[in-house]
C-alpha cells in the first residue's frame, strides 16, 4: 500500500510543501554553519619603521663632592655654630669641642721641652769639659765615652719633647672644626653637649664644585645607551628650567632591592632653580630603532612564548606564529623577529581563533 493509499489524492500538495520546507531548511542550515566556520577579524598589515626612541626617567638634584666634616679628636661639643641649609665660607668655623684637656697637655709638653733643652745644655757643657781634659790627658777617653754617650741621649730626648709639643698643638687646633670649601650643609649629626669620638660626622658640606642629578637606571636601558649620551635635564615643577648634561659616574653594583645602577648626570651650567634635592626629569634620545610595531592586544602565547595569528591572504586561514619581542611600550610592542612587512596580523579576535582556521577580513586592511 502506497502514501498515496493512505493519505489520499488530497494529502498530496500537503506532502510536497512539507518536502519542499525541509529541503529548504536544510540549505538555510548548510549554509549558516559555513558563514559560521568564516570568524570575522580585523587586522593589520605590518610595516618596518625606523624611528628615534625617547626614554625618561626621575631623579633627584644632589652636590657632586659631599664631604662629612668631623674632629679627629674625641670629646666633648660645646658649640655647633652651622644649621641644615646654611652657606659657609671656606675656613668658616663649624663646631668646637672642649679644649681643657687638650690645653693641659700642651703645658705639659711644654715643660718637657724645657726640661729636655735644661738637660740638653748640661750634657752639652759636661761633653766640652771632658774633651778638654782627654786633650791634656788629665781624664782617660772613656770618660769622655760616658759624656758623649749622655749628650747624645740628652738630644734625643729634647727632640722627642719637640715633637710631644707639635702634637699638643695640634690636638688643641683639633678642638676647632672648619669647612675645607664653600657650600652648603646639608646634614648635621650632633648636638652640643654630645661627646663624640673622632671621625663622627659633625656636618656634611655639598661644596659649590658642581651639580649632578641623580638616576636610578634599569640595567636593559644601561646596556642598550649609546657611549656618552647627551641628557636633557629638566625641573619637574614649575618653572620648567632645565640644563644639559652628560653620564659623569656609572655604579659599578646594581641596588639589591630594586636591581637598578645608580647613575649620576654632571649638570653644565645649571640654573639657580635646580637647587639640592629637587625632583627632575632626564629625557635620553637612543637614536635610531628598527622594528616592526603592533597594537599590545594581538599578543598570545605558544609554548609559553609570544606569538600573533597571521593570515593567508591566498585562502583566508589563519597559523599561528611565534615571534622575539624587542621592547614593550604601554599600548604597542616592538618585535624584533618573527614578521615580515607586508604579513597581515589579526588584531582583534585572538582568543577564539585555531590554527587553520577561514576568518572573514573586513573590507579594508589598514
Amino acid at each position: 500500500m502506497s502514501i498515496f493509499d493512505v493519505a489520499g489524492v488530497g494529502a498530496l500538495p500537503s506532502f510536497l510543501a512539507l518536502l519542499l520546507a525541509g529541503t529548504l531548511a536544510a540549505c538555510d542550515s548548510g549554509e549558516t554553519t559555513s558563514e559560521e566556520q568564516a570568524r570575522p577579524v580585523r587586522i593589520i598589515t605590518v610595516e618596518e619603521g625606523t624611528r628615534n626612541e625617547t626614554v625618561q626617567l626621575a631623579g633627584t638634584i644632589e652636590s657632586q663632592i659631599q664631604v662629612d666634616l668631623a674632629f679627629r679628636i674625641g670629646g666633648r661639643v660645646t658649640e655647633r655654630l652651622v644649621n641644615v641649609g646654611d652657606a659657609v665660607k671656606a675656613g668658616q668655623p663649624i663646631a668646637r669641642l672642649d679644649p681643657t684637656d687638650e690645653e693641659n697637655a700642651l703645658r705639659a709638653a711644654e715643660s718637657s721641652v724645657v726640661a729636655a733643652n735644661a738637660q740638653l745644655s748640661e750634657a752639652r757643657l759636661n761633653y766640652g769639659r771632658q774633651r778638654h781634659l782627654y786633650e791634656r790627658q788629665i781624664v782617660a777617653r772613656a770618660a769622655l765615652d760616658r759624656a758623649e754617650q749622655m749628650l747624645t741621649s740628652a738630644q734625643a730626648a729634647a727632640d722627642a719633647a719637640e715633637a710631644q709639643l707639635g702634637i699638643a698643638r695640634r690636638r688643641l687646633d683639633d678642638t676647632a672644626l672648619y669647612a675645607d670649601a664653600p657650600g652648603v650643609v646639608t646634614v648635621v649629626g650632633a648636638e652640643p653637649g654630645e661627646v663624640v669620638q673622632p671621625g663622627r660626622m659633625i656636618a656634611q658640606l655639598a661644596r659649590d664644585d658642581g651639580k649632578d642629578a641623580v638616576f636610578d637606571v634599569p640595567a636593559a636601558m644601561i646596556s642598550a645607551s649609546p657611549p656618552a649620551p647627551e641628557v636633557l635635564v629638566t625641573l619637574s615643577m614649575p618653572p620648567r628650567a632645565s640644563a644639559q648634561g652628560r653620564v659623569r659616574e656609572v655604579s659599578p653594583r646594581a641596588n639589591t632591592q630594586t636591581g637598578t645602577f645608580r647613575v649620576r648626570v654632571g649638570l653644565i651650567d645649571p640654573p639657580a632653580e635646580m637647587r639640592l634635592g629637587s625632583t627632575v626629569t632626564g629625557s635620553v634620545t637612543f637614536g635610531s630603532s628598527g622594528g616592526i610595531e603592533i597594537p599590545a592586544n594581538a599578543l598570545t602565547r605558544s609554548e609559553g612564548e609570544p606569538a600573533v595569528w597571521v593570515v593567508d591572504p591566498a585562502n583566508k586561514t589563519v597559523a599561528l606564529r611565534l615571534i622575539e619581542i624587542g621592547r614593550f611600550a604601554p599600548t604597542t610592542v616592538v618585535v624584533s623577529n618573527g614578521l615580515m612587512a607586508g604579513d597581515m596580523v589579526v588584531t582583534a579576535g585572538v582568543q577564539a581563533l585555531r590554527p587553520g582556521q577561514t576568518v572573514r577580513l573586513p573590507d579594508t586592511a589598514s
